[in-house]
Order: C-alpha cells, then sequence, then structure tokens
C-alpha cells in the first residue's frame, strides 16, 4: 500500500503529460518539424541553468519564469522563421537552437558546482519525486493550454496544417507560444527525453492505425496510459530510475513495430 501511495503522484503526473503533448505531437507531426520538442526543451534547460547561475532557487516560480522567457525566445524566432522557409527549413533552424543551447547549457554549468547533477535532471527529470502540488500546478497550467486549443481550434490546427488563414503569422506565434509554456513545465518535471518521448511516440503510433484526430487523439492517450503503467511497474521490479525507463518503454514502441508498418492501414 505504501508503494502504491508513493507512486500515485508521479502516475497522476505521466497521465497529465501525455493528455496534453499527445494532443501537441499530432500537432507536430503535421507541422513536419518533428525535433522542435527537444529543441524548446534545450532552450528551458538553459533558461533554468541560467537561473541557477544567478543563484535564483531551482523549481522556484522565478526559475520557471526565467526558463518561460528563454522559451519563448525560442518560440518567438520559429514563428518567424516560418516566413523565411524558402531560405531555411524550419527542421534546420530547430537544429541550429537546439546545438546553440546545448553548447551554451555545458558552459554554464561549467560554472556551477553541482553542474553534472543538473544536466543529469535536465535529461531524464525528476519524475519519481514529484508531489502533490507539482500535480496541481501543472494541471493547472496545462488546462489553461488545452482551454485556448479548444477555443481556437479552428485556427490553430488550420495553420498546422499548412491552410491559408488570416493573421497565419500570429497563430504561428500563439502555437508555438504555447508549446513554450507546455514544454517550460514539463522539462523540469520530465526531463528533456521523456518530454519527447510523450510527445512524439503516443501521436506517431496512433498514425499508424488512424486517420481522424480524435481516434488518433484517443488512441495515444490508451497507448500512453498503458506504457506509463509498464514503465512505472518495471522501474519499482528493477529498481531503476524511473525516467530512463519510460523513455525506453517509449522508444521501443515504434522501433518493434516497424517491421510490420506494411501491414497497417490506418482506419
Amino acid at each position: 500500500m505504501d508503494v502504491l501511495i508513493f507512486f500515485l503522484a508521479p502516475f497522476c503526473m505521466c497521465l497529465i503529460l501525455v493528455g496534453i503533448h499527445c494532443y501537441m505531437g499530432l500537432h507536430v507531426l503535421k507541422r513536419g518539424v518533428i525535433f522542435v520538442d527537444l529543441s524548446l526543451a534545450q532552450v528551458a534547460g538553459l533558461g533554468s541553468t541560467v537561473a541557477l547561475l544567478f543563484h535564483v532557487e531551482h523549481h522556484s516560480t522565478a526559475s520557471y519564469l526565467i526558463s518561460l522567457l528563454h522559451t519563448f525566445a525560442a518560440a518567438s524566432l520559429f514563428a518567424w522563421g516560418r516566413k523565411v522557409e524558402d531560405k531555411i527549413s524550419q527542421e534546420v533552424l530547430i537544429g541550429i537552437v537546439y546545438a546553440l543551447a546545448s553548447a551554451l547549457v555545458i558552459l554554464v554549468v561549467q560554472k556551477l558546482t553541482h553542474g553534472s547533477e543538473h544536466i543529469k535532471e535536465i535529461l531524464i527529470g525528476r519524475i519519481l519525486w514529484v508531489s502533490w502540488d507539482d500535480v496541481i500546478k501543472t494541471s493547472i497550467i496545462y488546462s489553461i493550454v488545452a482551454g485556448v486549443h479548444y477555443y481556437f481550434r479552428k485556427q490553430l490546427l488550420g495553420v498546422s496544417s499548412g491552410k491559408q488563414i488570416e493573421n497565419k503569422a500570429f497563430w504561428d506565434f500563439l502555437f508555438y507560444a504555447l508549446f513554450g509554456v507546455v514544454i517550460t513545465s514539463s522539462v523540469g518535471v520530465a526531463g528533456i527525453l521523456l518530454v519527447f518521448s510523450f510527445l512524439i511516440v503516443p501521436a506517431l503510433v496512433s498514425t499508424f492505425f488512424y486517420k481522424g484526430l480524435k481516434q488518433r487523439l484517443i488512441f495515444g492517450w490508451v497507448l500512453g496510459l498503458l506504457v506509463c503503467t509498464l514503465g512505472m511497474f518495471l522501474s519499482y521490479i528493477l529498481d531503476l530510475p524511473a525516467g530512463a525507463i519510460l523513455v525506453v518503454c517509449f522508444t521501443v514502441i515504434p522501433i518493434l513495430l516497424l517491421p510490420f508498418l506494411s501491414k497497417f492501414k490506418a482506419a
């Protein structure tokens, strides 16, 4: 019983993360910017590292806001970059920002006493040690983001699908800004690798079986629930870090399905 109580908050956090990231992942797949999550997550990690450099308490509101400002800057760059895609593709720009943020993190970490521990947390997070306060705070943030996406779903889905809509630049920026809020909130909890897994794998696998957005979303949520349950169980049984185990459980799925892709037909 004590074990179940200990794992309950992390498990609920995983479900919340899967819920919002699966939907955002479908947008990312439509846009064809698969690694934008890794890039923004690395920028958010840079923000938290810079906050530590200036002795801002880790996981504090101030640290979160500094990370968010860094992410908004990158989001603005990506939104603006859509205007010059004929000169530089989004994937190239995303890769450049990722490399820049990664290098800057390494440079800043050299000035920190416990830099290696911070790098580890950026990569695999602290999902096993989240509190109910973390769960509630994250739920509120994601509910607001989900509400905005639902209210403006026609415009946001339209711009992600490449349709010509009015004020396209604004909707592009809004998407990336909301995406930045989600990523900034997630990286401090789950780390870059797990956030990427939550974002891409359920959304990607759902496209193997379904064509409709609603069906893909439901399938992705169910798949995420099952994989999170398996990952938490294996983490406990094998006494291994939950974040790393969850990344392995998620990312191995498309690799195992690869030989059978030719037989799948989306409904």
